[in-house]
């Protein structure tokens, strides 16, 4: 038999124990998976970064900010990222407004609380998949990790019947083995680089969430 020939990725996962397919099935799984969510933030926080600007631009353009929330209200589509954190401070300033004998402390007090819950959701949907990717990064090469130890135990088992074990009687039980190991590796790398750079990319959108909090508490209590 022509060992060489027996080396090929193909053969060392199908030639793999059961316990070992089985590791490196839920890494490629976990792998897909991983993509997928990362397809999906890649255009999510592009998206965020683009509704960011676009309301930057309307918000110190220097119109009406009547205006501007009629227009947003009456949108088709729901606000979304600095628009809804707007449109909850002003809504629940014109509401307090509105009420009689009632101070300029808890008008803005309400505000600043409306604009805060608006803020922790649009961080909610901009972390979401983000422990996913975390988990992934992290526990996958200890996954990877068991399949290896548990290949090698067994080609060292196989080996315990022959009388003068050789390197190509060990060889593919350790390639086979090693696979489960590159995989774990496959899977995870991409995961964290990702990870980091999305987690950097939310963190510059809430910096730019919470200077937008308390650049327009600063107007509504002047007009307060």
């Amino acid at each position: 038999m022509n060992v060489t020939n027996d080396m090929s990725i193909f053969t060392l996962v199908s030639g793999a124990s059961l316990p070992v397919q089985v590791v490196m099935l839920i890494l490629l799984l976990t792998s897909l998976v991983s993509w997928w969510y990362i397809f999906i933030k890649v255009f999510s926080l592009k998206a965020a970064n683009e509704n960011v600007d676009q309301f930057e631009a309307q918000f110190w353009s220097g119109g009406d900010l009547n205006e501007l929330y009629e227009r947003i209200t009456a949108g088709r589509k729901t606000p979304q990222g600095m628009a809804s954190i707007f449109q909850a401070g002003l809504k629940e300033f014109i509401r307090y407004k509105q009420q009689k004998d009632t101070e300029v402390s808890d008008v803005m007090e309400a505000t600043r609380r409306a604009m805060r819950a608006a803020y922790n959701r649009e961080l909610d949907y901009l972390d979401s998949h983000l422990p996913f990717l975390a988990s992934v990064g992290s526990v996958s090469p200890y996954i990877g990790l068991f399949g290896t130890v548990w290949g090698i135990m067994n080609a060292f088992r196989g080996l315990s019947n022959v009388a003068q074990a050789t390197l190509s009687q060990v060889a593919p039980g350790i390639a086979e083995a090693l696979v489960a190991t590159a995989i774990g590796l496959f899977a995870a790398i991409p995961a964290v680089i990702a990870y980091n750079r999305f987690a950097a990319g939310v963190d510059r959108l809430s910096v730019r969430y919470e200077s937008f909090i308390e650049e327009f508490t600063n107007i509504l209590q002047r007009r307060a």
